[in-house]
């Protein structure tokens, strides 16, 4: 006598479930996540810091009484950033401190009559307001190259 065996169809086993996702697809997405925050970051920082800088070069100028005092105080502050990249920046007089605020700077901002006014406005009796402001819009861009720059 055979015994006669009840055999059954093959079962598949269950599909796996979509959540959680194997390790492989958190690996992934942490490096998707790291490539688009990390940009992001890095320029909200640095804007930050441009917005800090612009901050400390118009508060200073702010606090000028004259356009005259404004003009020594702009000086001040680009002879301090200029420090950054030469050392001896702060002591250089007349042209070699105008080429040295046009270095790198194509074309030249400080070598006409605003560049004249920037180099002795401090010591004029009366510099004019607009022409002094005029000046502040390019000493202001400068500064904050040398700020950011390093």
């Amino acid at each position: 006598m055979l015994a006669t065996i009840v055999l059954r169809d093959i079962h598949q086993p269950a599909a796996p479930p979509w959540w959680p996702p194997a390790p492989g697809w958190w690996v992934l997405a942490c490096v998707v996540l790291a490539l688009v925050a990390v940009p992001w970051a890095l320029h909200a920082w640095r804007r930050r810091r441009r917005r800090r800088i612009e901050a400390l070069f118009d508060a200073s100028i702010g606090q000028a009484a004259t356009p005259a005092d404004a003009l020594a105080a702009m000086s001040d502050l680009l002879r301090r950033a200029a420090r950054r990249h030469d050392a001896r920046a702060d002591r250089l007089q007349g042209d070699a401190w105008r080429e040295c605020l046009d270095k790198g700077v194509d074309p030249p901002r400080f070598d006409g009559h605003l560049g004249d006014l920037l180099l002795d406005g401090g010591f004029r009796p009366d510099p004019d307001p607009d022409q002094v402001a005029a000046v502040g819009r390019l000493a202001r861009i400068r500064f904050v190259e040398w700020m950011e720059s390093r």
